[in-house]
């Protein structure tokens, strides 16, 4: 038989976080959920076989094992049944063998189904990070698609939302990139490396350090990237030098000072983009043009988004730049017969009181970041 190790306060949080966020993103599932002490599951909970699946997004590394352990416990609990999926970016000697420790954790852990998925990644310019992510995301989309999986469940934490916060200042993004993260993201643009998947971060509110502690409290050994401690990515550069002179400089509590901006921040962008939407609406023309006129009366804050999101939808991108964003702008705001701004996949010309759209055919000459 075999013996489970008893239950420690940074276990205890981890627990909690996953059943919070399940509830958050499925609050149906937990109404299935069933007891019975002789079925051998831990808490004697039983797991419908029509009940929801979720996946982990599991590395190895101690924030997604951590993850994966405490939703494999909770699953009967939350009325969801569990699996993992595992991504070999093949960018490391030995990534194969990493990736089948890491499945047999995850099966260790009551995962079921338990899928390793091997990506190549392309280089599009973006960077290795930015290139190995569009990959793996593409892969849980895939994987999820193919299991019927509702969910993704990833391991970024508390450390991690703070570190977005940074990069983002660093870069000068608006107030959308500097809300970070959130807990429940449903991606519905057709656009989306995960158009139509849920994704959930339960550790959101939880520190690197606590997670991690689950983790050797379990007896259980993580995988350690090494491109986490490499100095050539910003990220990490953010994570070993810029966080600890904050919080050595400033005071403890930075990190979550930072995730609380990035909540507020959600929240303030939430609201301004509705309005937006609503204004987008009203500026458009039949022909699909978009009203220079109802444009130049607007608060910056909502014709600057009112442009966004109409350049998204027209060039089908998920990103678009803050300096095309300004040359676009000056488009309403400081017409004096400019000629039009290139974008990925287009062009944007002003035709008297009218912004309009010209796309390029199978361009290639931008990369969609």
């Amino acid at each position: 038989m075999t013996t489970r190790p008893r239950l420690t306060p940074a276990m205890a949080d981890v627990r909690r976080a996953v059943r919070d966020a399940l509830a958050a993103a499925l609050p149906g599932a937990k109404q299935s959920a069933r007891r019975d002490p002789s079925c051998g599951l831990p808490g004697g909970w039983v797991i419908s076989d029509d009940a929801p699946l979720v996946l982990v997004a599991l590395s190895g590394g101690p924030d997604s094992l951590a993850l994966a352990v405490a939703l494999g416990f909770e699953q009967g609990k939350c009325g969801v049944r569990a699996g993992a999926v595992i991504v070999d970016h093949g960018l490391q000697e030995g990534s194969a063998e990493i990736a089948e420790r890491a499945a047999e954790q995850a099966r260790t852990a009551g995962l079921n189904p338990v899928v390793v998925r091997r990506v190549v990644v392309a280089a599009t310019g973006a960077g290795l990070e930015s290139d190995a992510r569009t990959a793996r995301y593409a892969a849980f989309a895939e994987v999820a698609g193919e299991t019927g999986a509702v969910a993704v469940l990833v391991g970024h934490t508390l450390d991690d939302q703070a570190e977005t916060v940074l990069l983002g200042l660093a870069r000068g993004s608006g107030a959308r990139s500097l809300g970070g993260m959130r807990v429940v993201t449903l991606h519905e643009s057709e656009q989306s490396a995960l158009a139509g998947v849920t994704v959930v971060r339960p550790l959101l509110g939880l520190r690197r350090t606590l997670v991690a502690q689950s983790v050797t409290d379990q007896g259980m050994t993580a995988w350690h990237d090494p491109h986490n401690s490499d100095p050539a990515f910003g990220r990490v550069r953010v994570r070993s030098r810029v966080l600890p002179v904050l919080e050595a400089e400033v005071g403890p509590g930075v990190a979550e000072a930072l995730a609380r901006t990035a909540t507020q921040l959600t929240d303030d962008a939430d609201y301004l983009d509705a309005l937006a939407t609503d204004v987008l609406g009203s500026a458009l023309t039949s022909a699909g043009t978009l009203s220079t006129e109802m444009l130049s009366s607007l608060h910056p804050a909502i014709r600057v988004r009112c442009l966004r999101l109409w350049l998204t939808l027209e060039f089908h991108l998920s990103h678009i730049s803050a300096v095309h964003l300004a040359a676009v702008d000056e488009l309403v705001t400081d017409w004096h017969g400019q000629e039009g701004v290139d974008l990925p996949r287009g062009t944007v010309t002003r035709d008297g009181g009218a912004l309009r759209v010209e796309a390029r055919v199978n361009d290639t000459s931008f990369a969609d970041s």
